[in-house]
């Protein structure tokens, strides 16, 4: 037998007698051809064997085996979206072990986290109910009135995380907890879920706010936006959940009181100073937490900020501010490592996004905010020109991609960022994509601001392929501090060439203008018009002033003129704006869109087909009116089916997100049972499903429990 602890046609031939080895060599070695096919067999029934010891055992069974050993012991299978419960081989070889701690609150919490993936606390809530205490046993902790002294407390009571730390007495409520949403009662165990995850930025630069030097936000685009703060990693949970558990929200007086367990390398937040001689961190002592809201007593200046001459930074993680006493010295760059809220892992962002990182045999890295185009030009007939870090960088003017040359190793070009970078592409005018017949260009994990993509006409009838993933095209080009889009109806993509196919992988669009012969196909994305009767896509309008505007304003239509832009295919899609396509096929989506009011509207629907008798709409929500082809399983005829979203407006952490009072025709309404839009792939229903599941098997006899978003 081998060293592989297999059998071979050698060692088998040899434990044959010399004589009939010999014969055989005279024959042609016959017997020799005979004995290989023997071998096979011989290792396949030690193979069986060997697996069918294996197969004992939860540990190293075949996944086909997994189901039949947890039968033996109970277990039911759950949907398999999330990667802890895809094969059922770890829930199995834990079912013991969670049922020797059944019903226990810490218990109860590392299940929620296994079978949903998201963070979980959980609370028994009746050891918050406000009663008459029993003088030999006093419970101190479940005082009935709350102490005004205690800020920290109250601030965790007061709508913190949907009141998961609330660690306040109540009065008891009798709606039940599962059916009604009622917490506080002698039989209710609440699971609080973090439906927001926590995205770090390394080292990206602070955004000066105005002119003095000394006013910055961390948003990249210059938006007021809430930091969160990073969850400590636990491989098993045997404590209850505490807020450095959890993807949090900060709040300055949470901030101002944990500064040492938050702040600093490996923390959720760290400013630094780049120098020519390196980066040196900002030490704890000089960052102070306190509000930067605007004063109104003074315009233009912010509440609280540092005076000239002070040495220490203050720090805002309600709005994203930070204030300096002086500018920056000559030379001196301004960081900072903090992180951001989002519900989901699409467009340029902090996430990890090794699967979608293609591999090139050329690879030139950039860093530091230089110059892009150099590195582009010794790609342009492929390789890939990565960015390695999260500064800002002037986005190209032109990027040229010609053909690449006969057997070359890499046959598509790509612009992209590093895993979990977020590296800003701005610019005032257009990118022009300037693609060679039969090319493809790849932009991965890039914010693009300020300037839409154009791909430019040509002469000629051949293919050009985009792929745009996980890219945030900014709508509306540029945001103002409030988030509002800096240019109401700007498209964000032109494709100018009719024979041209673009892809839209997990990515933020603004609006969309692809004349009728291209090709657009978005999938698990986001096209976003900052407004239902705003444009999301459409064709090429004949007006005055040049082909690159989207047609949005009315002043800017020629009579009923508008173009219908050309083949849009939607998967797992959510658009927000009018939709004019020459042909549709959407499925998994939801389109957000109504025609203008009041005024007239030069459109007869708010999602027009040109061509209706070709092309499908299935399991999806349109909205009433619209002029589509045939549809199978779809909504949006009743009110009642309206979407419901946390928040509309690109960057919020709940962006796209779907509430859970959203009607389930379309919670529920995707061809897999899953939510519409978006948000499809996070298997929300499902997970919620496996939770059901889970809590009524482990709860103890009495007890009932229910689930809260708290983010």
């Amino acid at each position: 037998m081998s060293a592989t602890g297999l059998y071979t046609a050698d060692e088998i031939y040899r434990l044959l007698p010399a004589l009939h080895r010999i014969r055989d060599i005279e024959e042609g070695e016959p017997l020799r051809e005979l004995l290989e096919v023997v071998a096979e067999q011989v290792n396949a029934i030690a193979e069986s064997l060997e697996q069918f010891y294996d197969d004992q055992f939860i540990e190293t069974c075949a996944d086909w085996v997994a189901p039949y050993i947890g039968d033996l012991i109970g277990y039911r299978a759950l949907h398999g979206v999330v990667p802890r419960v895809a094969s059922p081989r770890a829930e199995v070889a834990n079912t013991i072990r969670y049922r020797r701690r059944k019903g226990t609150a810490s218990m109860l919490e590392q299940l929620a986290r296994d079978v949903t993936g998201w963070p979980a606390r959980a609370v028994e809530f009746f050891e918050l109910l406000a009663t008459t205490q029993f003088m030999n046993h006093a419970r101190p902790h479940a005082a009935a009135t709350a102490s005004m002294r205690d800020a920290g407390a109250l601030e965790l009571a007061g709508g913190f995380c949907a009141g998961a730390f609330d660690g306040l007495a109540h009065t008891a409520e009798m709606r039940g907890i599962a059916s009604r949403g009622g917490r506080y009662n002698i039989r209710n165990v609440g699971v609080f879920l973090w439906r927001v995850d926590a995205l770090r930025v390394p080292r990206a630069p602070l955004v000066p706010a105005d002119g003095s030097g000394r006013r910055f936000r961390f948003d990249p685009l210059g938006v007021d936006r809430r930091l969160f703060g990073a969850p400590r990693t636990e491989e098993e949970i045997t404590h209850i959940a505490e807020p450095f558990d959890v993807p949090l929200p900060l709040t300055t007086r949470w901030l101002g009181a944990h500064k040492p367990e938050l702040y600093g390398a490996g923390g959720s937040l760290e400013l630094e100073l780049e120098t020519a001689g390196g980066v040196s961190a900002i030490a704890a002592a000089d960052v102070h937490v306190c509000s930067l809201a605007d004063d109104p007593a003074a315009p233009g200046s912010w509440a609280h900020e540092p005076q000239p001459g002070d040495t220490f930074a203050i720090v805002d993680p309600l709005l994203g501010r930070v204030a300096f006493g002086d500018p920056a010295a000559a030379g001196e760059t301004r960081l900072a490592t903090y992180h951001y809220g989002a519900a989901l892992a699409i467009g340029g962002g902090g996430y990890d996004r090794r699967a979608s990182l293609e591999r090139m045999a050329q690879v030139v890295s950039a860093s530091g905010g230089a110059a892009l185009d150099p590195a582009l030009a010794t790609v342009a007939a492929g390789g890939a020109v990565e960015i390695e870090d999260s500064r800002h960088y002037a986005a190209p003017a032109t990027i040229t991609v010609t053909p690449p040359a006969a057997g070359a190793a890499d046959k598509r070009t790509a612009l992209r960022a590093a895993n979990r970078q977020r590296p800003l592409l701005q610019r005032g005018d257009e990118t022009r994509l300037a693609l060679a017949p039969n090319t493809t260009l790849v932009l991965d994990g890039l914010l693009l601001a300020g300037a839409p993509l154009v791909v430019e006409e040509a002469a000629d009838s051949e293919l050009r392929t985009l792929v745009l993933r996980n890219c945030t095209l900014v709508p509306g080009l540029t945001r103002d501090a409030d988030g509002a889009p800096g240019t109401l109806g700007a498209a964000s993509l032109l494709v100018l060439h009719p024979f041209t196919k673009v892809t839209l992988e997990h990515c933020i669009s603004g609006p969309i203008v692809a004349v009728a012969s291209a090709e657009v196909t978005a999938t698990d994305s986001v096209i976003d018009a900052c407004g239902e009767h705003e444009i999301a896509f459409c064709g090429r309008a004949p007006v005055a002033g040049g082909l690159r505007t989207v047609a949005a304003p009315a002043d800017r239509l020629t009579g009923d003129g508008l173009s219908p832009g050309g083949h849009l295919t939607l998967g797992a899609c959510t658009v927000v704006g009018k939709v004019h396509a020459t042909q549709v096929d959407v499925s998994n989506s939801i389109l957000l869109a109504s025609l203008q009011t009041p005024g007239p509207d030069l459109w007869p629907a708010p999602v027009w087909a040109q061509r209706r008798q070709i092309g499908c709409v299935r399991f999806s929500y349109v909205p009433p009116g619209s002029r589509t082809p045939r549809r199978f399983e779809c909504v949006g005829n009743d009110a009642a089916e309206r979407p419901q979203h946390t928040s509309l407006r690109s960057g919020d952490p709940g962006y796209a997100q779907l509430r859970r009072s959203t009607a389930d025709a379309v919670r529920t309404g995707a061809d897999d049972e899953s939510e519409m839009g978006a948000t499809h792939e996070l298997h929300q229903p499902q997970r919620e499903t496996n939770l059901r599941l889970r809590l009524d098997e482990y709860l103890r006899y009495g007890l009932e429990a229910g689930f809260f978003y708290a983010t």
